[in-house]
């Protein structure tokens, strides 16, 4: 009989604020965004990428109030179906809905997938948080808002991670635009819940997204879309004709962020002779590797702007933007128009370092742009139309001036003093520097025009304290005049600054003040994590990493305490910790070789050891008191190899614990790894040390005599256990191997492989031989080590996974990494079998190709070598469907074709039983859940996501596809499903057209497909729009009734009459009435 397990699920994770990229998940500009806000009483909630969920953040409270995540569904049923996913999300944005004060949000994935949540106002406003805690253990527990959670999924990039997402604002939000880095671009319609094209035409992944809707001088709107890309490239595309109508191929490098804003202006100019009218303003800024933020004016083609004259010609009219350049010949077809770039005063500096962020503020008055590893941020104000003008009419009026000065200067032969040997200087060739092609493009500029520098100006500098990944204008007004932006470090912490003006001590001038106003950084470590420890009683998780030290709450997931300690001043490293008992105190070891006892309720050091060892204290690990002996004894093992024991007792003058060291065990080698057996016979106790020449040796605890020599790794073993009853040690180490031994004899039992990378820390589960271990791969693996196989693999953290501990019951495991967050993986009632485990990951390893960028790396070398050679014609397609295979639409295909094949075995079976039986009714069937087959067949379509549909039917052979024909004939007969049915027929026939022609037998069911859906459309459609009717009718009397100060009351019954005056009929009226009365 084959052995089962209980299986081991993510419930939850923590510790994370805002993260950032990883091997994985590319680098994205879009990671934060505010959430809400739409209704006055309410202020909006910052939401952040963290891991595998996006977090809501209150700004004054600082207080995470939100949680967004979805469920891992696994393949086969398996599991509980609840579980976190182990997926890392990239990038997000924000539709706030007007009606109802909720938003929807789109994620965009590692695994290439965009999952949009739908968020109430009810959420955003809850005061204890919605679905911040989530277990698995016990249902009682369950937050219903985070399991209930269940996204629309939409599935049309290639494996390779969406970078950017983008909701239009002109569609209400109806229509999505997602860019990934296998350089494709896909439009979504989010109401149909469908793709409905991809672009083509970039060779590097798409870096940002932005929708443009401008008005056409001849009437209707141009609907465009600007994507950059790290291939250097801006594209402009005309979503109607689903094509690039203009290529901007003047970057330095890769284009890395871009921003557009729209500001609809229309005045008339004050000192223009013919008082053309402006037009609303839609500018452009782009960033690439060169550190250059580009601006661009957008305004229709001029090929679209002509109007007929009087003798039936057309003549062109410029769409006065005052940017557009005066060669029509040129740019007849362009969308944008080079205005100039950003740039700071003199006596200010900047960085050279590419662009990584670039955003408008909510109010169209500020502009903010980050340069990659940098700890400012610069922000620019925009100037309305007349300081524009105004500022381009100085500028020229200075312009003149020069040139007369030059003019004189040439007449009197004076000129710029040079030597002897210096080459004679060109017209226009002073000035060339470094930048020599953004001056000579600068140059080229018609200076009538409005310039870059006549509409953006200097304004401030935001100083973060540590380097800015990514920052977002706070849409709120602030007191003053001033604006706040919320910095996300690479530190996990976000900050948020303030930018006023203030008066200046001389009381005239003004001058731009940056603060500090808040931090979120006590819920995350700055760093990774090195250890994680538990208490006692499994209510307390310590851990541990550069300069900081945290205790966790475990079921409330939220941080009670954090220290940064220090020994004279200086901050340590720690590497390890455990709690002594009692749980009140923390030891903590330390890369500097000290050892500190830490108060938890007091939030200090009580206890310092300084120089405990002479080098770094890799591993501690403590003895509780046993009937035997009642001391609390501690073990450390350092590189300085030393093995050093430390009785614990306590101070004279307070009651805090303090270590007195007792004995010291010399080792020849490092030490990378101590720990106590389990027995509480301290004559059977014993002491296992790892060391850096790759050996285990196990010595006896009250003697240190030794005992066992333990060889097999062939690099150190980084971490040692014994089992409860000392029967087995496990190891593993930096070979990759987990090696068990017997402690009798000291031999090995068994050799395991299946990580792919340094073993970092092994953990017995208490009265079982079962372990886990965790590694540098980014894995939790859980091993049988009597049947010495491996049981699961645990899915989840995106960097190497440092440590992990486990409870006293086994009931949940945390384990914690360099990706700095904490996942918490809970025991299920769930059973494991190893052979549908081998076959998950299988169908894992089927469905996840190209997930690791191969296929992603091969497509756009190929499309780099095309472009080299040239090959990139203009034949090609810029569009396609967006459309995505995978193990699910392929399944669900399956399952169709099993739902019509039983549909077709129960018709037979019905009609020989109503021939055998006439007049007798037959009992339904249970594998149909007694429908009836053309019931059960829009049972199983129903089942398959929108977003899955059309993938499913491709997947049925032409056979099943007139079966299926048939089946929605008598659905549309009976009037069931109609939208559905419609949708089907439609795809099937414009998929299947060819073979549709060629075939005779199935002209005759077409015929009467179109005919039912004709007749059944057009009846929805009056249904529904007689419903939308009498809506509206409500709304309107409801409307009214809200303003009078009487409302009409029922003579008779004293009832109020809430039908009266609707105007819905009367015979609709007096069914209700009667219908009340009659209740």
């Amino acid at each position: 009989m084959q052995h089962t397990y209980l299986r081991y699920e993510c419930a939850d994770s923590f510790g994370l604020v805002t993260s950032s990229a990883s091997s994985q998940a590319p680098q994205s500009n879009s990671i934060l965004a505010f959430c809400g806000g739409t209704v006055p009483s309410s202020s909006p909630l910052l939401l952040t990428t963290a891991g595998s969920c996006c977090l809501g953040y209150h700004l004054k409270t600082t207080d995470c109030k939100l949680k967004l995540a979805h469920r891992e569904q696994l393949s086969g049923g398996v599991g509980t179906g609840r579980a976190l996913n182990s997926d890392q999300v990239v990038c997000l944005d924000v539709f706030n809905l007007t009606s109802g004060g909720g938003c929807k949000v789109a994620t965009g994935w590692v695994d290439g997938a965009v999952r949009i949540f739908d968020v109430h106002e009810k959420e955003l406003t809850a005061p204890k948080g919605c679905g911040l805690v989530q277990s698995l253990l016990q249902e009682s527990s369950t937050n219903e808002d985070f399991v209930m959670r269940e996204p629309l999924i939409l599935n049309g990039h290639s494996g390779s991670p969406v970078r950017s997402v983008s909701f239009d604002v002109a569609s209400s939000g109806a229509r999505l635009a997602t860019g990934s880095s296998d350089g494709s671009v896909v439009l979504w319609d989010i109401v149909a819940e469908t793709g409905l094209f991809r672009l083509l035409g970039h060779r590097g992944g798409i870096t940002d997204i932005h929708f443009v809707s401008m008005q056409q001088p001849q009437g209707g709107m141009l609907d465009l879309l600007v994507t950059t890309s790290l291939d250097g490239f801006v594209k402009v595309w005309d979503l109607k004709g689903q094509c690039c109508i203009q290529t901007i191929p003047s970057h330095k490098g890769e284009v890395w962020a871009a921003a557009c804003l729209t500001i609809p202006e229309s005045r008339q100019i004050p000192d223009s002779s013919d008082s053309t009218t402006m037009n609303e303003r839609i500018r452009l800024i782009t960033g690439s590797s060169d550190g250059q933020a580009r601006i661009w004016s957008m305004s229709p083609p001029k090929r679209y702007s002509t109007t007929p004259d009087g003798e039936g010609t057309s003549t062109p009219t410029i769409v006065e933007d005052d940017t557009t350049e005066k060669k029509d010949e040129d740019n007849i077809d362009d969308v944008c128009h080079y205005m100039g770039t950003l740039t700071v005063p003199a006596n200010m500096s900047t960085s050279g370092e590419r662009i990584s962020c670039i955003h408008f503020h909510p109010n169209g008055k500020y502009v903010g742009v980050l340069h990659a590893n940098t700890k400012n941020v610069d922000v620019y104000c925009v100037r309305s139309i007349k300081e524009s003008l105004r500022k381009r009419q100085r500028r020229l009026r200075r312009r003149k001036e020069k040139a007369k000065i030059a003019d004189k200067n040439t007449d009197n032969k004076k000129g710029p003093k040079r030597g002897l040997l210096d080459d004679p200087v060109s017209e226009g060739e002073e000035n060339v520097g470094e930048n020599e092609e953004i001056m000579k493009l600068e140059k080229s500029l018609d200076p009538e025009l409005l310039k870059a520098s006549d509409e953006f100006e200097y304004f401030g500098t935001v100083h973060a304290s540590h380097k800015v990944k990514g920052f977002i204008f706070v849409p709120l007004k602030e007191s003053g005049g001033g604006i706040r932006i919320v910095c996300s470090l690479a530190t996990n912490a976000l900050e948020v600054h303030s930018l006023k003006r203030t008066k200046a001590s001389d009381g005239k001038s003004t001058t731009v003040v940056s603060n500090k106003v808040s931090t979120t950084s006590l819920t995350g470590h700055p760093t990774g994590i090195r250890g994680i420890e538990l208490s006692s009683d499994d209510a307390f998780a310590c851990t541990v990493s550069k300069n900081t030290t945290k205790i966790w709450n475990v079921a409330k997931r939220s941080c009670v305490q954090s220290l940064s300690p220090a020994v004279d001043g200086n901050s340590c490293y720690g590497l390890c910790s455990a709690f002594l008992p009692g749980n009140t105190h923390v030891v903590l070891g330390t890369r500097e070789g000290h050892l500190l006892v830490l108060d938890i309720a007091a939030g200090e050091v009580v206890f310092v050891e300084q120089r405990a060892h002479e080098g770094a204290i890799w591993s501690i690990d403590v003895r509780n008191p046993t009937p035997h002996q009642s001391s609390v004894v501690i073990v450390t093992g350092s590189a300085d190899k030393m093995v050093k024991f430390w009785e614990v007792e306590a101070q004279d003058d307070i009651s805090t614990p303090m270590l007195v060291h007792s004995r010291t065990l010399e080792m020849s080698d490092d030490v990378v790894a101590v720990r106590y057996s389990n027995s509480s016979d301290p004559t059977k106790r014993m002491v296992f040390v790892s060391c850096l020449d790759s050996t285990i040796k196990v010595f006896f605890d009250d003697t240190l005599k030794f005992f066992l020599s333990l060889y097999g790794h062939k690099l150190p073993a980084l971490a040692v256990d014994a089992s409860d009853d000392d029967t087995i040690l496990a190891s593993s180490g930096a070979d990759k191997t987990v090696k068990i031994w017997g402690l009798d004899f000291g031999d090995t039992h068994r050799t395991l492989h299946g990580h792919e990378d340094s073993i970092t820390d092994l953990r017995f589960v208490r009265r079982t031989h079962n372990f886990f271990t965790s590694s540098k791969d980014g894995t939790v693996r859980y091993w049988d080590g009597d049947r010495f196989e491996q049981i699961l693999v645990l899915n989840g953290h995106f960097a190497e996974v440092s440590s992990l501990t486990i409870s006293r019951t086994g009931a949940f495991v945390l384990s914690a990494g360099m990706d700095r967050q904490i996942r918490v993986w809970e025991r299920t009632k769930d059973i494991v079998f190893l052979e549908e485990e081998r076959e998950r990951e299988l169908e894992r390893m089927f469905d996840g190709v190209g997930r690791d960028g191969e296929e992603t790396g091969k497509l756009l070398k190929r499309k780099g070598e095309e472009y080299e050679e040239g090959d990139e014609g203009e034949n090609e397609p810029q569009s396609e469907a967006a459309v995505k295979r995978s193990v699910l639409s392929v399944a669900s295909g399956d399952r169709i074709m099993e739902a019509l094949e039983r549909a077709d075995q129960e018709t037979k079976e019905i009609a020989a039983w109503r021939k055998k039986n006439p007049g007798k009714d037959r009992s339904p069937n249970l594998l149909m859940l007694g429908l009836e087959p053309s019931q059960y067949v829009l049972w199983v379509l129903k089942s398959v996501k929108l977003a899955e549909l059309e993938q499913s039917l491709l997947v049925l052979p032409l056979g099943h596809v007139e079966r299926l024909l048939y089946y929605l004939i008598l659905l549309l007969r009976s009037g069931r499903g109609v939208e559905l049915c419609a949708r089907i027929s439609v795809f099937l026939v414009k998929t299947h057209q060819n073979q549709i022609l060629t075939s005779r037998t199935i002209a005759v069911p077409l015929r009467e497909l179109r005919r039912l859906l004709k007749d059944q459309l057009e009846e929805s459609r009056d249904k529904i729009g007689f419903n939308l009717a009498a809506l509206r009718a409500i709304a309107r009397t409801n409307a009214s009734r809200k303003e009078s100060y009487h409302l009409d009351y029922d003579a008779d019954n004293g009832t109020k009459d809430v039908w009266a005056g609707m105007g819905l009929g009367s015979d609709l009226a007096a069914a209700l009435q009667s219908r009340r009365k009659l209740k």
